[in-house]
């Protein structure tokens, strides 16, 4: 353990919890280009009342306002949970033998065991202010699932989940937790939706993905009264909810009087890197700190920033959402059946995927055997079980940490712990017995699929 009296980790007061979600589109110097309808119109707010509640679908499309309160009953949540620690990784950079200082934001403290929960909580208050019966949902690794569950039941709605397949058959104590705050949770495809029926009459054996998911889960709120869809990642809205983790690392950064040099975030549909680095990215946009990097790290098998194109397609395999201009891989991509969990969306989130294109962030992606071995090293100098989704950012700060080796510069590294790893044990155990392989899409699979983008003129 560290012998000096540096803190290891930095707990924010619960009066200095964040009283409003941060809105980056609002000083971007180009806005996101808009979501599209069927017939290559600009999408409109009330075109998203069918699928969204009302207020999260203002904040999807609102650009200009730069902080939404925080409702005081999400607060009321937060505070059971929140703020999440800071945290020195001073027995990784001693084994690293690194002159990098090493932070690293904490967000599995609570049942869900990740970051999801303050999407979730927020989502499920609005439903349950406008009236709603219930929502549904689609989940990966089963994170969002979970938390959406908890958050369900506490405002007392129905919350119907599909959950990827392999997840569900991989993770079922996911399923278990779900089931224990009363969600339905099916696997998908599935047989209770035409989306699905279609997905598996052309492969029985199809072993799903979060396009799939998506699409049963926004035909089953459609089509039922008094039920609304809600998502975990990627939409404008999930990006200004998640922004309290950067809002409050920003602040304990500022009390131990650091600034990162680089900060790193795993990155699949692209909520918890556009919550950390939100003000971060906001000092780069706006010239404050222009040397700042901002790093996305994603799974090799689903490699939508470095592989991917940037161009608008469908959110979901059933093509039944309107169109969003975002790096992708086609809505048809089917990741292979490995442990990036929740990574192996087809797209990104539009905010990152512009600012991506724009040169505010680099991207890199690993093979899950490298991201393991960096996750087990830092289990076991950390003390903390990573989720496979935050080994991802794990191996790329301890890459950088590597290269400040190499170089002597002292530079300091902030990335995201988004969650624990406790129900990916049959990962670990894969891993640590030498079972484990690595899957990277060839340039004809990758092309194949983005032979289907939409042609929008």
């Amino acid at each position: 353990m560290s012998t000096n009296n540096a803190p290891t980790r930095i707990y924010l007061h619960e009066s200095e919890l964040p009283t409003q979600w941060y809105n980056l589109r609002a000083d971007m110097k180009e806005q996101p280009d808009p979501m599209l309808l069927p017939d290559g119109t600009p999408a409109q707010e009330e075109h998203l009342y069918p699928v969204f509640c009302k207020k999260l679908a203002q904040q999807e499309m609102d650009g200009q306002t730069r902080f939404f309160d925080i409702p005081g009953e999400v607060l009321d949540i937060y505070k059971v949970y929140r703020p999440a620690p800071l945290c020195r990784a001073y027995d990784l950079e001693r084994t690293l033998d690194t002159p990098a200082k090493i932070y690293y934001k904490f967000e599995g403290n609570n049942t869900s065991g990740s970051h999801k929960l303050n999407s979730a909580v927020a989502q499920a208050f609005y439903a349950k202010d406008e009236g709603l019966k219930g929502i549904t949902t689609e989940t990966g690794a089963g994170q969002w699932g979970t938390a959406l569950a908890e958050a369900a039941r506490y405002f007392g709605l129905d919350l119907i989940v599909y959950m990827v397949k392999v997840s569900y058959e991989q993770k079922p104590f996911r399923r278990a937790v779900m089931e224990t705050f009363d969600a339905k949770v099916f696997a998908s495809p599935s047989d209770t939706t035409n989306a699905g029926r279609a997905i598996l009459a052309a492969d029985p054996k199809d072993s799903g993905s979060l396009g799939c998911a998506i699409s049963e889960a926004i035909e089953v709120a459609v089509t039922n009264e008094g039920y609304r869809y809600v998502l975990g990642s990627v939409l404008n809205q999930v990006l200004l909810h998640q922004s309290v983790i950067g809002l409050e690392t920003e602040l304990a950064m500022q009390k131990l009087g650091e600034y990162p040099d680089v900060v790193i975030g795993c990155a699949g549909g692209g909520s918890n890197l556009g919550g950390l680095a939100a003000p971060f990215l906001r000092d780069k946009i706006t010239g404050k700190a222009k040397d700042i990097r901002i790093v996305a790290v994603e799974p090799a098998s689903c490699p939508s920033f470095t592989r991917g194109k940037y161009a608008y397609d469908f959110c979901d395999t059933g093509k039944t959402t309107p169109l969003a201009k975002m790096y992708t891989l086609g809505s048809g991509f089917k990741p292979s059946a490995n442990h990036a969990g929740g990574l192996r969306y087809h797209g990104m989130s539009p905010i990152l995927s512009k600012l991506y294109h724009d040169g505010y962030m680099e991207a890199v992606s690993y093979e899950q055997t490298k991201v393991f071995e960096a996750a087990k090293l830092f289990a076991q100098r950390e003390t903390i079980l990573p989720a496979p989704e935050s080994a991802h950012a794990i191996r790329c700060a301890i890459d950088e940490a590597l290269k400040c080796k190499e170089t002597g510069e002292a530079k300091t590294i902030l990335f995201g712990l988004t969650g624990t790893g406790y129900f990916d044990l049959v990962a670990y155990d894969q891993f640590n017995n030498g079972t484990m392989t690595d899957y990277i899409p060839t340039d004809e699979d990758l092309e194949k699929s983005l032979e289907g983008l939409p042609q929008v003129g």
